[in-house]
Protein backbone atom coordinates (compact mmCIF):
# COMPACT_ATOMS: atom_id res chain seq x y z
CA UNK A 1 0.00 0.00 0.00
CA UNK A 2 1.27 3.45 -0.95
CA UNK A 3 -0.27 6.56 0.60
CA UNK A 4 -0.29 10.22 -0.45
CA UNK A 5 -0.72 12.51 2.56
CA UNK A 6 -2.04 15.63 0.82
CA UNK A 7 -2.26 18.99 2.56
CA UNK A 8 -3.19 22.38 1.11
CA UNK A 9 -1.38 24.26 3.87
CA UNK A 10 2.08 25.63 3.11
CA UNK A 11 4.90 23.95 5.02
CA UNK A 12 6.49 27.37 5.48
CA UNK A 13 4.05 27.97 8.36
CA UNK A 14 3.84 25.95 11.59
CA UNK A 15 0.41 24.57 12.39
CA UNK A 16 -1.68 21.67 13.61
CA UNK A 17 -2.17 20.05 10.19
CA UNK A 18 1.57 20.14 9.50
CA UNK A 19 2.27 18.56 12.90
CA UNK A 20 -0.38 15.92 12.19
CA UNK A 21 1.11 15.04 8.80
CA UNK A 22 4.69 14.78 10.07
CA UNK A 23 3.64 12.66 13.05
CA UNK A 24 1.57 10.33 10.87
CA UNK A 25 4.46 10.07 8.41
CA UNK A 26 6.80 9.18 11.29
CA UNK A 27 4.52 6.28 12.27
CA UNK A 28 4.18 5.13 8.66
CA UNK A 29 7.96 5.02 8.43
CA UNK A 30 8.15 2.85 11.55
CA UNK A 31 5.60 0.47 10.03
CA UNK A 32 7.39 0.53 6.65
CA UNK A 33 4.34 1.88 4.87
CA UNK A 34 5.25 3.62 1.63
CA UNK A 35 4.13 7.27 1.56
CA UNK A 36 4.73 10.75 0.23
CA UNK A 37 3.63 14.08 1.73
CA UNK A 38 2.18 16.41 -0.91
CA UNK A 39 2.01 20.16 -0.14
CA UNK A 40 1.82 23.37 -2.19
CA UNK A 41 4.73 25.75 -2.66
CA UNK A 42 4.57 29.39 -1.63
CA UNK A 43 8.11 30.36 -2.60
CA UNK A 44 10.10 29.62 -5.74
CA UNK A 45 12.60 27.50 -3.84
CA UNK A 46 11.41 25.17 -1.08
CA UNK A 47 12.90 21.83 -0.09
CA UNK A 48 11.61 19.59 2.70
CA UNK A 49 13.38 16.35 1.83
CA UNK A 50 12.76 13.38 -0.43
CA UNK A 51 9.43 12.38 1.13
CA UNK A 52 7.77 15.78 0.51
CA UNK A 53 6.49 16.60 -2.97
CA UNK A 54 5.54 20.16 -3.92
CA UNK A 55 2.34 20.37 -5.97
CA UNK A 56 0.42 23.55 -6.75
CA UNK A 57 0.90 27.13 -5.60
CA UNK A 58 -0.34 28.48 -2.29
CA UNK A 59 -1.60 32.01 -1.72
CA UNK A 60 -2.00 32.97 1.96
CA UNK A 61 -5.49 34.13 2.87
CA UNK A 62 -6.95 35.54 6.10
CA UNK A 63 -10.14 33.54 6.59
CA UNK A 64 -12.38 33.34 9.63
CA UNK A 65 -9.92 35.13 11.90
CA UNK A 66 -6.98 32.95 10.89
CA UNK A 67 -4.50 32.22 8.12
CA UNK A 68 -5.33 29.64 5.46
CA UNK A 69 -4.25 28.83 1.89
CA UNK A 70 -5.87 29.23 -1.50
CA UNK A 71 -4.18 26.65 -3.73
CA UNK A 72 -4.07 26.48 -7.53
CA UNK A 73 -2.53 23.95 -9.89
CA UNK A 74 -1.77 26.20 -12.84
CA UNK A 75 -0.45 23.23 -14.84
CA UNK A 76 -3.04 20.46 -14.28
CA UNK A 77 -0.84 18.01 -16.18
CA UNK A 78 1.44 18.02 -13.12
CA UNK A 79 -1.31 16.19 -11.20
CA UNK A 80 -1.42 13.45 -13.85
CA UNK A 81 2.36 13.16 -13.85
CA UNK A 82 2.46 12.79 -10.09
CA UNK A 83 -0.25 10.11 -9.97
CA UNK A 84 1.29 8.17 -12.86
CA UNK A 85 4.77 8.28 -11.32
CA UNK A 86 3.90 7.48 -7.70
CA UNK A 87 1.07 4.96 -8.28
CA UNK A 88 -0.67 5.73 -4.99
CA UNK A 89 -3.29 3.36 -3.58
CA UNK A 90 -4.64 5.92 -1.07
CA UNK A 91 -5.09 9.67 -1.53
CA UNK A 92 -5.53 10.99 2.02
CA UNK A 93 -6.47 14.67 1.95
CA UNK A 94 -6.09 16.86 5.03
CA UNK A 95 -8.64 19.66 4.75
CA UNK A 96 -9.65 20.96 1.34
CA UNK A 97 -8.73 24.06 -0.61
CA UNK A 98 -10.34 25.58 -3.68
CA UNK A 99 -9.64 24.77 -6.43
CA UNK A 100 -6.77 22.29 -5.95
CA UNK A 101 -8.83 19.71 -4.02
CA UNK A 102 -11.35 19.61 -6.88
CA UNK A 103 -8.61 19.55 -9.51
CA UNK A 104 -6.92 16.49 -8.02
CA UNK A 105 -10.16 14.57 -7.54
CA UNK A 106 -11.28 15.42 -11.06
CA UNK A 107 -8.28 13.60 -12.50
CA UNK A 108 -9.30 10.31 -14.18
CA UNK A 109 -6.46 8.59 -12.32
CA UNK A 110 -8.01 9.48 -8.95
CA UNK A 111 -10.95 7.20 -9.82
CA UNK A 112 -8.60 4.26 -9.34
CA UNK A 113 -7.43 5.26 -5.85
CA UNK A 114 -9.21 5.13 -2.50
CA UNK A 115 -9.82 8.77 -1.57
CA UNK A 116 -10.17 9.88 2.04
CA UNK A 117 -10.55 13.32 3.59
CA UNK A 118 -9.63 14.27 7.15
CA UNK A 119 -11.50 17.37 8.31
CA UNK A 120 -9.38 19.28 10.82
CA UNK A 121 -11.50 22.45 10.82
CA UNK A 122 -14.48 23.96 12.56
CA UNK A 123 -16.06 25.62 9.53
CA UNK A 124 -18.24 27.74 11.80
CA UNK A 125 -15.40 30.27 11.69
CA UNK A 126 -16.36 31.08 8.08
CA UNK A 127 -18.99 33.80 7.73
CA UNK A 128 -19.31 32.96 4.03
CA UNK A 129 -20.30 29.36 4.74
CA UNK A 130 -22.63 30.42 7.55
CA UNK A 131 -24.39 32.97 5.36
CA UNK A 132 -24.37 30.82 2.22
CA UNK A 133 -24.71 27.17 3.35
CA UNK A 134 -25.46 26.19 -0.25
CA UNK A 135 -21.72 26.47 -0.96
CA UNK A 136 -20.94 23.79 1.61
CA UNK A 137 -23.78 21.62 0.30
CA UNK A 138 -22.15 21.68 -3.13
CA UNK A 139 -18.86 20.70 -1.51
CA UNK A 140 -20.45 17.76 0.37
CA UNK A 141 -22.19 16.60 -2.82
CA UNK A 142 -18.83 16.58 -4.59
CA UNK A 143 -17.35 14.62 -1.67
CA UNK A 144 -20.13 12.06 -1.97
CA UNK A 145 -19.21 11.57 -5.62
CA UNK A 146 -15.43 11.44 -5.30
CA UNK A 147 -14.49 10.43 -1.75
CA UNK A 148 -14.57 6.92 -0.31
CA UNK A 149 -14.34 7.90 3.34
CA UNK A 150 -14.26 10.80 5.79
CA UNK A 151 -12.31 11.22 9.02
CA UNK A 152 -13.05 14.08 11.42
CA UNK A 153 -10.70 14.93 14.28
CA UNK A 154 -13.68 15.63 16.57
CA UNK A 155 -17.45 15.57 16.76
CA UNK A 156 -17.30 19.33 16.13
CA UNK A 157 -15.57 18.76 12.79
CA UNK A 158 -17.92 15.89 11.89
CA UNK A 159 -21.25 17.59 12.53
CA UNK A 160 -21.16 19.53 9.25
CA UNK A 161 -20.99 16.30 7.23
CA UNK A 162 -24.39 14.85 8.14
CA UNK A 163 -25.22 14.47 4.44
CA UNK A 164 -22.01 12.63 3.61
CA UNK A 165 -23.18 9.13 2.68
CA UNK A 166 -19.91 7.18 2.62
CA UNK A 167 -18.09 5.70 5.65
CA UNK A 168 -17.16 8.33 8.24
CA UNK A 169 -15.50 8.21 11.62
CA UNK A 170 -14.06 10.42 14.36
CA UNK A 171 -10.33 9.82 14.87
CA UNK A 172 -8.76 12.55 17.02
CA UNK A 173 -5.39 14.16 16.61
CA UNK A 174 -2.51 12.28 18.17
CA UNK A 175 0.35 13.41 20.36
CA UNK A 176 3.96 12.31 20.14
CA UNK A 177 4.66 11.05 23.66
CA UNK A 178 8.35 10.60 22.85
CA UNK A 179 8.58 14.32 22.12
CA UNK A 180 6.10 15.73 24.64
CA UNK A 181 6.50 14.37 28.16
CA UNK A 182 7.43 15.61 31.66
CA UNK A 183 10.99 14.30 31.35
CA UNK A 184 12.10 17.02 28.94
CA UNK A 185 14.77 19.33 30.25
CA UNK A 186 13.52 22.69 31.52
CA UNK A 187 14.87 26.03 30.27
CA UNK A 188 17.11 27.40 33.00
CA UNK A 189 16.67 31.12 32.29
CA UNK A 190 12.98 30.82 33.22
CA UNK A 191 13.64 28.96 36.48
CA UNK A 192 13.99 32.02 38.71
CA UNK A 193 11.08 31.43 41.08
CA UNK A 194 8.42 33.11 38.93
CA UNK A 195 5.27 31.25 37.91
CA UNK A 196 5.43 30.78 34.15
CA UNK A 197 2.30 30.98 32.02
CA UNK A 198 2.68 29.75 28.44
CA UNK A 199 0.83 30.52 25.19
CA UNK A 200 1.62 28.50 22.04
CA UNK A 201 0.09 29.20 18.64
CA UNK A 202 -0.24 31.58 15.73
CA UNK A 203 -0.83 35.11 16.92
CA UNK A 204 -4.03 35.74 15.01
CA UNK A 205 -7.51 36.91 15.94
CA UNK A 206 -9.13 33.56 16.66
CA UNK A 207 -6.27 32.40 18.91
CA UNK A 208 -7.27 35.11 21.38
CA UNK A 209 -3.87 36.15 22.76
CA UNK A 210 -5.12 39.70 23.36
CA UNK A 211 -7.66 38.33 25.89
CA UNK A 212 -4.93 36.40 27.69
CA UNK A 213 -2.89 39.61 27.87
CA UNK A 214 -5.89 41.43 29.40
CA UNK A 215 -6.24 38.63 31.95
CA UNK A 216 -2.50 38.77 32.67
CA UNK A 217 -2.76 42.54 33.26
CA UNK A 218 -5.36 41.88 35.97
CA UNK A 219 -3.25 39.17 37.56
CA UNK A 220 -0.03 41.21 37.49
CA UNK A 221 -1.63 43.81 39.76
CA UNK A 222 -1.95 41.14 42.45
CA UNK A 223 0.97 38.82 41.76
CA UNK A 224 4.37 40.17 40.83
CA UNK A 225 5.96 36.74 40.50
CA UNK A 226 4.27 35.98 37.17
CA UNK A 227 5.70 35.66 33.69
CA UNK A 228 3.87 35.11 30.39
CA UNK A 229 5.84 33.35 27.64
CA UNK A 230 4.43 33.68 24.12
CA UNK A 231 5.62 31.10 21.56
CA UNK A 232 4.45 31.83 18.03
CA UNK A 233 4.09 34.55 15.45
CA UNK A 234 1.39 36.00 13.24
CA UNK A 235 -0.49 39.06 12.00
CA UNK A 236 -1.75 40.14 15.46
CA UNK A 237 1.67 40.12 17.11
CA UNK A 238 2.22 43.85 16.56
CA UNK A 239 -1.12 44.73 18.19
CA UNK A 240 -0.38 42.46 21.14
CA UNK A 241 3.07 43.96 21.63
CA UNK A 242 1.50 47.42 21.44
CA UNK A 243 -0.96 46.45 24.22
CA UNK A 244 1.95 45.28 26.40
CA UNK A 245 3.86 48.52 25.84
CA UNK A 246 0.89 50.86 26.36
CA UNK A 247 0.01 49.17 29.65
CA UNK A 248 3.60 48.95 30.90
CA UNK A 249 3.00 45.24 31.28
CA UNK A 250 6.16 43.58 32.55
CA UNK A 251 7.30 39.98 32.22
CA UNK A 252 5.70 39.26 28.84
CA UNK A 253 8.21 37.58 26.54
CA UNK A 254 7.56 37.11 22.80
CA UNK A 255 9.78 34.29 21.51
CA UNK A 256 8.42 34.00 17.97
CA UNK A 257 8.38 30.54 16.39
CA UNK A 258 10.43 28.25 18.61
CA UNK A 259 10.77 24.96 16.73
CA UNK A 260 12.71 22.29 18.64
CA UNK A 261 12.59 24.29 21.90
CA UNK A 262 8.82 23.77 22.19
CA UNK A 263 8.83 20.53 24.28
CA UNK A 264 11.13 22.19 26.83
CA UNK A 265 8.86 25.23 27.00
CA UNK A 266 5.93 23.00 27.95
CA UNK A 267 7.90 21.36 30.77
CA UNK A 268 9.20 24.74 31.94
CA UNK A 269 5.79 26.37 32.28
CA UNK A 270 3.60 26.06 35.37
CA UNK A 271 0.26 26.78 33.66
CA UNK A 272 -0.59 26.40 29.99
CA UNK A 273 -3.05 28.96 28.59
CA UNK A 274 -5.23 28.31 25.52
CA UNK A 275 -7.38 31.43 24.88
CA UNK A 276 -8.75 30.61 21.39
CA UNK A 277 -12.15 32.29 21.07
CA UNK A 278 -13.57 30.17 18.21
CA UNK A 279 -12.69 28.01 15.21
CA UNK A 280 -10.98 25.16 17.08
CA UNK A 281 -12.08 21.67 16.09
CA UNK A 282 -9.80 19.89 18.55
CA UNK A 283 -6.93 21.42 20.55
CA UNK A 284 -3.53 19.99 19.69
CA UNK A 285 -1.59 22.43 21.85
CA UNK A 286 -3.78 21.47 24.82
CA UNK A 287 -2.95 17.82 24.19
CA UNK A 288 0.79 18.57 24.00
CA UNK A 289 0.60 20.48 27.30
CA UNK A 290 -1.32 17.63 28.94
CA UNK A 291 1.23 15.08 27.71
CA UNK A 292 3.91 17.29 29.28
CA UNK A 293 2.11 17.04 32.63
CA UNK A 294 0.86 20.63 32.74
CA UNK A 295 -2.52 22.05 33.88
CA UNK A 296 -4.52 23.80 31.18
CA UNK A 297 -6.67 26.95 31.39
CA UNK A 298 -8.47 28.34 28.35
CA UNK A 299 -11.67 29.43 26.69
CA UNK A 300 -14.59 27.04 26.21
CA UNK A 301 -14.72 27.06 22.40
CA UNK A 302 -16.39 24.03 20.81
CA UNK A 303 -13.18 22.12 20.11
CA UNK A 304 -11.69 22.56 23.57
CA UNK A 305 -15.00 21.66 25.25
CA UNK A 306 -15.07 18.44 23.23
CA UNK A 307 -11.54 17.50 24.30
CA UNK A 308 -12.10 18.34 27.98
CA UNK A 309 -15.77 17.32 28.19
CA UNK A 310 -16.91 15.60 31.37
CA UNK A 311 -13.48 15.74 32.90
CA UNK A 312 -11.89 17.74 35.70
CA UNK A 313 -10.14 19.96 33.17
CA UNK A 314 -13.47 21.32 31.88
CA UNK A 315 -13.76 23.37 35.09
CA UNK A 316 -10.88 25.51 33.88
CA UNK A 317 -12.47 26.64 30.63
CA UNK A 318 -13.91 30.18 30.72
CA UNK A 319 -16.54 31.73 28.47
CA UNK A 320 -14.85 32.88 25.22
CA UNK A 321 -13.62 36.50 25.34
CA UNK A 322 -14.40 36.80 29.09
CA UNK A 323 -10.86 37.69 30.15
CA UNK A 324 -11.97 38.47 33.71
CA UNK A 325 -13.27 34.91 34.18
CA UNK A 326 -10.12 33.61 32.51
CA UNK A 327 -8.03 35.55 35.05
CA UNK A 328 -10.03 34.03 37.93
CA UNK A 329 -9.45 30.49 36.67
CA UNK A 330 -5.73 31.11 36.21
CA UNK A 331 -5.60 32.62 39.71
CA UNK A 332 -7.01 29.42 41.24
CA UNK A 333 -3.97 27.57 39.93
CA UNK A 334 -1.54 30.35 40.82
CA UNK A 335 -2.60 30.02 44.45
CA UNK A 336 -2.71 26.22 44.56
CA UNK A 337 0.47 24.39 43.58
CA UNK A 338 -0.97 21.07 44.73
CA UNK A 339 -3.93 21.45 42.36
CA UNK A 340 -1.55 22.32 39.52
CA UNK A 341 0.26 19.03 40.08
CA UNK A 342 -3.01 17.06 40.31
CA UNK A 343 -4.29 18.53 37.05
CA UNK A 344 -0.92 17.88 35.43
CA UNK A 345 -0.96 14.21 36.42
CA UNK A 346 -4.54 13.85 35.20
CA UNK A 347 -3.61 15.41 31.85
CA UNK A 348 -0.54 13.22 31.42
CA UNK A 349 -2.63 10.09 32.01
CA UNK A 350 -5.41 11.31 29.69
CA UNK A 351 -2.92 12.05 26.89
CA UNK A 352 -1.88 8.38 26.75
CA UNK A 353 -5.17 7.67 24.96
CA UNK A 354 -4.00 9.86 22.08
CA UNK A 355 -0.57 8.36 21.43
CA UNK A 356 0.32 8.35 17.74
CA UNK A 357 0.75 4.56 17.47
CA UNK A 358 -2.87 4.14 18.64
CA UNK A 359 -4.19 6.89 16.35
CA UNK A 360 -2.23 5.54 13.36
CA UNK A 361 -3.67 2.07 13.87
CA UNK A 362 -7.20 3.51 13.73
CA UNK A 363 -6.39 5.41 10.53
CA UNK A 364 -4.91 2.34 8.85
CA UNK A 365 -7.94 0.25 9.83
CA UNK A 366 -10.17 2.90 8.27
CA UNK A 367 -8.09 2.82 5.07
CA UNK A 368 -8.63 -0.94 4.79
CA UNK A 369 -12.34 -0.65 5.56
CA UNK A 370 -12.84 2.02 2.86
CA UNK A 371 -10.86 -0.02 0.34
CA UNK A 372 -13.07 -3.07 1.01
CA UNK A 373 -16.26 -1.01 0.73
CA UNK A 374 -15.11 0.47 -2.57
CA UNK A 375 -14.22 -2.96 -3.94
CA UNK A 376 -17.62 -4.31 -2.87
CA UNK A 377 -19.33 -1.62 -4.95
CA UNK A 378 -17.13 -2.42 -7.93
CA UNK A 379 -18.06 -6.09 -7.69
CA UNK A 380 -21.73 -5.22 -7.26
CA UNK A 381 -21.72 -3.00 -10.35
CA UNK A 382 -19.88 -5.65 -12.37
CA UNK A 383 -22.35 -8.35 -11.29
CA UNK A 384 -25.30 -6.16 -12.18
Amino acid sequence: MKVALISFHSFLEPGGVKTHLLSLAKEFKKKRISFKIVVPRRKLKENYGENVILLGTSFPLIWGGGLTDLVFNFTPISIERLLIKEKFDILHFHNASFPSFFQILSSPLSFKTTNILTSHSDIQRSNILKNFPQIFEIFVNFCNLRLDGLIAVSEVALRYFEKFKKPKIVIPNGVDLETFNPKNKKIEKFLDGKINLLFVGRIEERKGLIYLLRAFLILKRKYQNLRLIVAGDGPERENCEKFVKENNLEDVIFLGNVGKELPSLYTTCDIFCAPSIFGESFGLVILEAMASGKPVVGFANQGYKGLMKGKIGEKFLAKPKDFKELAKKIEILIKNEKLRKELGKWGEKEAQRYSWPKITEKILNFYHFCQKEKNKKKISLFTF
